[in-house]
């Protein structure tokens, strides 16, 4: 197997963050995305995946146009789905630094199964 983890940790410097001008508030930022896909290390077949972040900021929010760009840099790379669920959970964790924060990848159905992994921290 022959994942790119390097090319991976990469990605991170596509992400954009804005000032939250309401750094006290404790509110929820959810948002969805099923355009995420990625090379499968075994096949390189494309895996297709529906992305969801939920995080409370505090001083930072995500630009959202940079996650698009972030997203469509994974489509060339080869990488299981678990590498890919804790990459985006740390580059979300690094540069937001949230209060909470959980990242939600649900698998397309492959082979009959059913996958979906989630990673959490804060409250």
């Amino acid at each position: 197997m022959a994942e790119d983890i390097e090319e991976l940790k990469k990605l991170k410097k596509t992400l954009e963050v804005l000032p939250n001008n309401f750094p006290e508030a404790n509110y929820p930022v959810e948002f969805e995305t099923p355009e995420l896909t990625a090379l499968c290390p075994f096949t390189s077949h494309p895996d297709f995946y529906t992305l969801r972040v939920k995080y409370k900021p505090v001083k930072l929010i995500m630009e959202l146009k940079s996650v698009k760009l972030y997203i469509e840099k994974f489509r060339s790379l080869k990488t299981t789905h678990e590498t890919l669920l804790n990459i985006i959970f740390e580059d979300f964790k690094s540069l937001l630094s949230p209060r909470y924060l959980r990242v939600d990848l649900e698998v397309n159905i492959r082979g009959g199964i059913k996958t979906t992994l989630h990673r959490e921290e804060g409250k």
